[in-house]
């Protein structure tokens, strides 16, 4: 097939977008299929042999003042998309998926004069370039992780006040996407969790949703030869500041685990840990909290591989790539039961209700003095990683549902 995948964003450290992008990509490559990419900045490296197209944008979410005018360009601020992006984003509107859509839309009707595509599939962007593009007469699928609706709730619920409240909802795109999804060909979502909230928010029918779980890149999150685990250290990997992560939580619980234990934070070097500092300073649980900033993949893999534990505490998860990749280096889980977590983490570790902070550490607690159920544990993770979250058998199950729209 000739396969058209759209990503906003497609560097993987922009997130798990550009994740999902990568590996999807390499595999319907190596399955022999004619793969194109349409991408927004921060762009990636692909994989020799697809063919990428680059989306132009000029960030203006992200620049300040002067910075948001091109040098090269000073003017190109007054075509009608620029100016609308530009506009939009003074009121804190995030307006770059929508941007984005429509771009892709007009890249896509002018590679239609001479490339055929057998599907679109588009990456959770869900903006209405996508029924713009639904007048070129190709199949339209889209992976939706989980519906932005929770991320809106989550960030809401904790604002002290309707002028703070007003940020997330004017940031979140919330009505585009309940506009879109439905009106596509189908939607893959990669949980049992992720398949209800997006037919509770975005009302997307049972019945034109495919579950595909993600995969996970074994030859790098394995368990590597010669690395000695530290006796009683955690580790927790995801933004701090994310309130879907549960940080908050995990801290509450640190006051309450075993003196000796340590946990490692994996955050990416945000800078954006003031909350986290006061709360970590109010419960007097700095000395037992280290923060590693930003790390390479194989710095993470031996973070991982030293540790005792993985702890991810989220609110909510549409499937919990920490959690997976922790269980791929063969480390014990202790999670919420935030969304998909309970579906990944199965009998890989011990899932607790989310919110709850003296579960989490009873039951880091437990699992640390409990030597023999860690190895099992261990042991149990490696194969449910081999068995259900594999690049090779997702791809198969997308061609499997390409194939009913070709």
């Amino acid at each position: 097939m000739r396969i058209c995948l759209l990503c906003y964003r497609g560097n993987p450290y922009s997130g798990g977008q550009g994740i999902y992008l990568k590996y999807i990509a390499d595999e319907l490559l190596r399955q022999g299929h004619d793969v194109h990419a349409i991408i927004g900045p921060p762009y990636p490296t692909m994989s020799k042999g697809v063919t990428v197209h680059y989306i132009y944008n000029n960030e203006y979410f992200i620049k300040k003042g002067i910075h948001v005018i091109n040098n090269e360009f000073p003017f190109n601020v007054l075509s009608p998309i620029n100016f609308y992006e530009y506009f939009s984003t003074r009121f804190g509107i995030f307006s770059e998926i929508m941007a984005f859509s429509i771009r892709a839309y007009l890249k896509l009707k002018e590679l239609s004069r001479q490339i055929k595509f057998d599907i679109i599939h588009d990456n959770q962007c869900l903006g209405y370039g996508l029924l713009l593009m639904k007048s070129l007469g190709i199949p339209i699928i889209a992976t939706v992780h989980h519906p932005l609706h929770i991320d809106l709730e989550k960030t809401v619920e904790r604002a002290p006040n309707f002028r703070v409240k007003m940020g997330p909802v004017l940031f979140y795109p919330v009505l585009m996407q309940r506009l879109v999804t439905p009106r596509l060909d189908h939607v893959i979502v990669v949980s049992e969790d992720s398949k209800k909230k997006t037919n509770r928010y975005l009302k997307v029918p049972m019945q034109k949703q495919t579950v595909v779980y993600n995969g996970l890149d074994r030859s790098i999150f394995r368990p590597i030869k010669g690395i000695k685990k530290k006796r009683g250290k955690l580790i927790f990997v995801g933004n701090v500041e994310d309130r879907k992560k549960g940080f908050v939580y995990l801290l509450k619980a640190m006051k309450q685990v075993n003196k000796k234990a340590f946990l490692t934070v994996v955050d990416g070097g945000s800078p954006h840990r003031k909350s986290t500092l006061r709360l970590m300073k109010m419960l007097g649980v700095g000395d037992n909290i280290e923060f590693t900033g930003k790390v390479t993949i194989e710095e993470l893999v031996k973070h991982y591989c030293e540790s005792e534990i993985a702890i991810v505490p989220s609110v909510y998860e549409g499937f919990g790539f920490p959690a997976a990749e922790a269980m791929s280096c063969g480390i014990p889980v202790v999670s919420s039961d935030g969304g998909a977590l309970p579906e990944v983490v199965g009998d890989a570790g011990i899932v607790v209700p989310a919110k709850d902070d003296v579960a989490l550490a009873g039951a880091i607690n437990d699992l640390l003095k409990d030597g023999e159920r860690l190895k099992l544990m261990a042991q149990n993770g490696i194969k449910r990683v081999e068995e259900c979250f594999n690049w090779e058998i997702a791809v198969n199950q997308m061609i499997g549902v390409y194939s009913k729209f070709v």
